[in-house]
């Protein structure tokens, strides 16, 4: 049988515990792999061991797979109403609601998030898309489509059946949520996998799943690999649907596995460039109170008639960000995921040196044990550097110095990336004019980071297939149908 996971904290943030199983979960219970095998959940605050989880192989997707149909086949699907549906959407929110510190404390546990943010952002907007997409739930319809007299025509929604979803490590519980939601609510089964970085809460939601009442079956949650279990689930043939959140390079394998075995419906989550565009007329003191989230914005242009002044703040705020534990009050920053990503951005700092750009603060190791980077400023940077081209993930980002509108929108579109971007100026015609020439799937204007249940949120180019959030969301997960009704025959 699977182990057990038990934990306490006992720290100036939070105080509790949590125990959970950490097999797979399929068919309503938790079983071992079919290799027997486990991986390890690391730490990032210190580099150790947190657990072992169970690790799946292909065989266990099959055994997933066969839960899923089963379960779409006989208590899910064209079974179950939207009414009934939406009120156990509605009962899964009330249930996280119950346990909404202890999967904040796992969550930033695993991820290296801090606590306070994964409390008060990700566990929160997690229940509200829940709470969101219940209410769509019964309001799936078609149309009636005017033909002549002799027919009534009709269109249906109908749930496409196994879907199987794939999310990455740095939203764990979001991203979990964005993607079992919407299906749900339009009537599928689901088997997902979670990175192996960050399990801890999809698996902890399979508890909590059960305590709303949605029957087993439904979802199905297996750990492993993503050249495993990821590639199983992209290439199964009977799944009809994937969808996928994390690098363009492994979606272009997503999708090629999927053409190659069953043409499925893919939608495609990926990386991202995003461009913030500070205009010279930019209320600096609004923008500071996003200061957080400017940290995280990749290309930071800033007009000439302020570049000085911004650089000045900026760096002041990059350097007054308190990087440490993420269970210590007043932490802003915690540790990178994992070791291969703390790796990953360092190399894309040395290589950021190694091509002529300027330190203006940071570019280095934070402490002596665990993930942590500091937060780091490029500037002097050329649009052929990787720094300036390539997704980073992490506390790095370049700041750009540019002159007019002609001369920042080429630069902005200047990348395979298209996902989102940002615009600060006090020039509302101009605001809405630039948002309308960058090529993203999401513009905020005089804000950043602010993702609403309500709105879709996804790409263009590089950047993914389809859409997140909103009423959109559903589209990726029904099949239409037409219906033909002849009700008289033709003279």
């Amino acid at each position: 049988m699977p182990s057990t996971f038990s934990y306490e904290w006992d720290t100036p943030v939070y105080k509790g515990k949590t125990s959970f199983n950490t097999g797979l979960f399929i068919g309503g219970k938790f079983v071992d792999g079919s290799n027997a095998t486990t991986i390890d959940v690391i730490n990032p605050a210190d580099g150790k061991l947190i657990t072992k989880i169970s690790e799946g192989v292909e065989k266990d997707v099959d055994i997933a797979v066969e839960a899923a149909q089963k379960a779409f086949e006989t208590v899910w699907g064209l079974n179950v109403g939207g009414l009934e549906r939406s009120n156990l959407l509605w009962k899964l929110a009330t249930a996280m609601e119950s346990h909404k510190e202890e999967l904040a404390a796992i969550e930033a546990l695993d991820n290296g998030k801090t606590f306070d943010w994964a409390f008060g952002t990700d566990v929160t907007a997690s229940i509200d898309v829940v709470r969101y997409f219940a209410g769509w739930a019964d309001k799936i319809t078609g149309q009636t489509v005017e033909t002549d007299e002799r027919k009534f025509v009709y269109t249906r929604h109908e749930p496409i059946g196994v879907v199987g979803q794939i999310i990455p490590w740095n939203f764990p519980l979001l991203m979990f949520i964005w993607k079992i939601a919407p299906a749900l609510a339009t009537g599928n089964t689901i088997i997902i996998k979670p990175s192996e970085f960050t399990p801890l809460t999809a698996i902890r939601m399979a508890e909590i799943i059960q305590e709303a009442g949605i029957p087993d079956g439904v979802v199905n949650i297996v750990t492993g690999y993503g050249q495993t279990v990821g590639g199983a689930i992209s290439s199964h043939l009977k799944i009809d649907k994937v969808a996928f959140t994390g690098s363009t390079l492994v979606g272009r394998k997503v999708m090629e596995a999927a053409a190659k075995s069953n043409v499925k419906n893919v939608t495609l989550e990926l990386g991202g460039k995003s461009p913030n565009i500070i205009f010279d007329d930019a209320d600096l003191s609004n923008l500071w109170n996003h200061g957080q989230a400017c940290c995280a914005g990749s290309r930071i242009f800033v007009q000439a008639g302020i570049y000085d002044k911004f650089l000045e703040a900026f760096t002041k705020k990059a350097q007054s960000i308190k990087v440490g534990d993420p269970f210590a009050k007043g932490v802003e920053q915690g540790p990178q995921v994992s070791q291969i990503q703390y790796d990953r951005i360092m190399g894309y700092i040395d290589s950021g040196k190694a091509e002529g750009a300027t330190i203006q603060t940071g570019g280095a190791r934070h402490g002596s044990e665990g993930y942590y980077i500091q937060p780091t400023i490029f500037t002097d940077t050329t649009p052929d550097m990787k720094i300036v081209q390539e997704e980073i993930f992490g506390p790095v980002g370049v700041v750009i110095k540019f002159e007019d509108e002609e001369d920042v929108i080429r630069q902005a579109n200047d990348t395979v990336f298209g996902l989102a971007a940002a615009v600060f100026t006090q020039n509302i015609t101009r605001a809405i004019e630039t948002a309308h020439k960058l090529q993203a799937g999401t513009v905020w204007v005089n804000c950043i980071n602010q993702i609403e249940a309500q709105v879709p949120f996804g790409g263009y180019k590089q950047s993914g297939i389809g859409r997140e959030l909103g009423e959109y969301a559903l589209h990726n997960y029904t099949n239409v149908k037409g219906v033909h009704v002849n009700l008289r025959h033709r003279k």
